[in-house]
């Protein structure tokens, strides 16, 4: 598990910027269409979610049932808004699946290093 939270944080680190500017011109598009849509806005907050996520990832990869909590926290949260705040911005859709791939893969740690203490 150390080196997937190592990869996946490097990976949420890179993916923020471009979550960060593709989720700007989606806002700018749902400005100009005045469509009602808030695609923009959660990919905003998403890509803030997974950046957080990524330094954390990073930062307790050597273990620690308090960093995988803060994973599932961190992670779950942009996943959940990503869904649900995606609307016509199809592109949200992947990034909120990679913020759950990570979620459950934080589960998976936190389970299984429950079991290895026992």
């Amino acid at each position: 598990m150390k080196n997937w939270k190592l990869v996946s944080g490097i990976l949420s680190i890179v993916l923020f910027a471009f979550v960060a500017f593709q989720s700007c011109a989606a806002g700018v598009a749902n400005i100009l269409e005045e469509n009602g849509e808030v695609g923009g806005s959660g990919g905003i907050i998403l890509a803030i979610l997974m950046l957080a996520g990524g330094i954390v990832s990073i930062a307790t990869r050597k273990g620690g049932k308090g960093g995988n909590i803060a994973l599932i926290v961190l992670f779950g949260l942009g996943a959940l808004l990503g869904f649900t705040t995606a609307g016509s911005f199809s592109d949200l859709y992947i990034w909120s699946a990679w913020c759950a791939i990570n979620a459950v893969i934080a589960v998976i740690a936190l389970v299984k290093g429950k079991k290895t203490e026992e």
